[in-house]
């Protein structure tokens, strides 16, 4: 796939998505959506978003579900600075996000990250969610997030998160 046909790529609720056809080079996110995602979803336990081309084949997904953050588990000085008054500060998980290995290279990985955060960001407005919370699978992927202005959370390996503050600013209106 050239990043020339990425323009038209569009991100849908998982719905009657050729899910065997999905394969990345995680196992466990490949199983994830050819056997769970629609129990999830129906279950109201996650919401899964699908990048696609053509409607059917899925390139990508991501997870958002509600999620919890103790105030003594976000860095000390975000947690002075926004949260001070609270012992719990809500937000938005964003549980799995893969892509397909046929499109390894493209920048399919970036743009399902931007559009969870969009949406994350659209959503913290009706719901409250003062943040974005990802657990990364190794460092590799840590570092992906960093990238995009995620730090880690101080006790608990491979946990990140961004303020919502910070991903509006990716966002400019």
């Amino acid at each position: 796939m050239k990043e020339d046909d990425l323009p038209d790529l569009k991100f849908e609720p998982l719905g009657k998505h050729d899910r065997a056809a999905f394969t990345c080079e995680d196992r466990a996110l490949t199983d994830y959506i050819k056997k769970q995602a629609s129990q999830d979803v129906s279950r109201n336990a996650a919401a899964v978003y699908v990048a696609t081309l053509d409607g059917k084949n899925i390139l990508g997904y991501y997870t958002l579900s509600q999620y919890s953050i103790q105030l003594d588990e976000i860095p000390e000085q975000v947690a002075k600075k926004k949260f001070a008054k609270y012992k719990t500060v809500s937000a938005t998980l964003l549980g799995r996000l893969a892509r397909d290995i046929s499109v390894k290279g493209s920048e399919v990985g970036e743009l399902l990250l931007l559009d969870a955060l969009f949406r994350a960001l659209q959503l913290s407005k009706q719901v409250a969610s003062s943040a974005v919370v990802v657990a990364a699978k190794d460092k590799k992927s840590a570092a992906f997030y960093m990238k995009y202005g995620f730090t880690e959370l101080p006790n608990t390996e491979r946990r990140l998160f961004i303020p919502m503050a910070t991903v509006e600013q990716l966002f400019p209106k």
